[in-house]
C-alpha cells in the first residue's frame, strides 16, 4: 500500500497494473476533507510517471461513493472567521488534474455521488455507474453553486439537461446518467469486483467495460427531455422562470414540480448558477475552475452558504433564511461581483497557468 497521506480516510494501493484509490470515510458518506484532496493529488502525481501503473481506479467503501465536501468543517471554519479558501483551491486543482490526466481514470460509482464526489469522478475518462448510483448537484439548496467543474460538464450535457440539474438539484440513477452522458458505462454492482480484477490485470479499460456494460431501462424519457429543452433554454433566469410558470399555469405537473424545487433554493445561488453554467459553455476546464474559485471566495465571505448548511445539517430545521429572500431583490451588479477577478489573485496552476487565463 502506498502512503500519500489522508489520515486513513482514503487509501492507495497498487494491484497489478492499476493504482487504486479507495475513499474510506463511510460514516460521513465519504465526504472529502482537505487531507483527502491533497493525498489524491499526490497519488496522481506519482502514478502519472510510474511505468508500472497503466490506469487509475477510484472507488469507495459504504453506501455512498462521495456525498460532497465536508460541509460541517466548512461551516465551523467560516463561523470562526477562517474560511477554507485553500481547501477549495486544492480541490479545484485536483478536479482540473483529473480532467486532463494522461492515463485512464476509472471512477466506480456504486452509491450517492454529489458535489465534491462528482468532482473526483465525472471528469475522469471512464465513469461507471451501478444500479445503486444516485447523482445530484443540489448546491443551490444550501446557498452554494454547482462547483467542482460543474461549469465545465453541465453545459456540455445534451439539450438543457445541465441547466436543469444545476438549478433544481434533481437526482439521476444509472439509466438517466447514461442517457445524458454523465456515466460512460453502467455495470451491475454484483460484477464490480470482477471488473476491478480485469482492470487491474492491465487490460484495456474500453474493452473491459464493453464486456461488463449493461443498458439499463427507465430514467429520463424523451418527453421529459423535450420539456426540459423547452423550459430551460431561455437566455435569462427571468425568462426561464416565465417559461416554467406558463407551463405550470397550463397544468403541466413537471413544470409545477420544477418550480417547487427552485423555490427552495437560495435566490442568489440561482442567479449565480445560471450565469456560471451559461458562461462555462465557452471556457476550458482550467478557465472554469478560475471562475468557480472567484465565486467560492465571495460565497465564503457571504451569508447564504453558511445559512444553508445551518438549516440542512447543523440545526436541521429545513428553514433557511436567505438574504436577499427573493429573486426580485437581487441586482445584476451584485451577481457581477461574484465573477470579478480576485484582488488576492486568481487560482493558479503552477508553471502552466498561462494556458488558463480567462478570456
Amino acid at each position: 500500500m502506498d502512503d500519500f497521506g489522508g489520515a486513513g480516510q482514503v487509501s492507495f494501493y497498487r494491484e497489478g497494473r492499476a493504482g487504486v484509490i479507495t475513499l474510506n470515510r463511510p460514516e460521513a458518506l465519504n465526504a472529502l476533507t482537505h487531507g483527502m484532496v491533497r493525498a489524491m493529488a499526490a497519488a496522481l502525481d506519482t502514478w502519472e510517471t510510474d511505468p508500472g501503473i497503466s490506469a487509475v481506479i477510484i472507488r469507495a467503501e459504504g453506501r455512498a461513493f462521495c456525498a460532497g465536501g465536508d460541509i460541517q468543517a466548512i461551516y465551523r471554519a467560516g463561523k470562526a472567521g477562517e474560511p477554507l479558501y485553500d481547501f477549495f483551491a486544492d480541490e479545484y486543482r485536483l478536479n482540473a488534474r483529473i480532467e486532463s490526466y494522461p492515463k485512464p481514470y476509472v471512477a466506480l460509482i456504486d452509491g450517492i455521488v454529489m458535489g465534491g464526489g462528482v468532482g473526483v469522478s465525472i471528469h475522469g475518462s471512464h465513469r461507471v455507474f451501478t444500479e445503486n448510483a444516485r447523482f445530484a448537484m443540489p448546491e443551490v439548496t444550501i446557498g452554494f453553486f454547482p462547483d467542482v467543474g460543474g461549469s465545465r460538464f453541465l453545459p456540455r450535457l445534451p439539450g438543457c439537461l445541465g441547466m436543469w440539474l444545476g438549478l433544481t438539484g434533481s437526482r439521476l440513477g444509472w439509466a438517466g446518467a447514461i442517457r445524458c452522458g454523465l456515466a460512460s458505462h453502467a455495470v451491475s454492482s454484483a460484477r464490480m469486483n470482477d471488473l476491478v480484477t480485469d482492470l487491474c490485470a492491465g487490460q484495456d479499460p474500453d474493452a473491459v467495460l464493453q464486456r461488463y456494460s449493461e443498458n439499463p431501462s427507465g430514467g429520463l424519457d424523451d418527453g421529459t427531455i423535450e420539456k426540459i429543452g423547452d423550459m430551460f433554454s431561455a437566455t435569462t433566469l427571468t425568462g426561464l422562470l416565465e417559461e416554467l410558470r406558463e407551463a405550470s399555469g397550463r397544468g403541466d405537473n413537471f413544470a409545477d414540480e420544477t418550480l417547487g424545487k427552485m423555490a427552495r433554493a437560495s435566490p442568489t445561488s440561482l442567479h449565480v448558477a445560471f450565469r456560471q453554467i451559461r458562461s462555462g459553455a465557452q471556457l476550458t476546464m482550467r478557465q472554469c475552475m478560475i471562475m468557480e474559485f472567484r465565486i467560492v471566495n465571495r460565497m465564503l465571505q457571504g451569508h447564504d452558504f453558511y445559512e444553508g448548511i445551518r438549516a440542512a445539517v447543523i440545526d436541521k430545521d429545513g428553514a433557511p433564511r436567505w438574504q436577499p429572500a427573493n429573486l426580485q431583490e437581487i441586482e445584476n451588479a451584485a451577481i457581477d461581483r461574484y465573477f470579478e477577478p480576485l484582488q488576492s489573485g486568481d487560482l493558479d496552476f503552477g508553471a502552466s497557468s498561462d494556458a488558463a487565463v480567462m478570456p
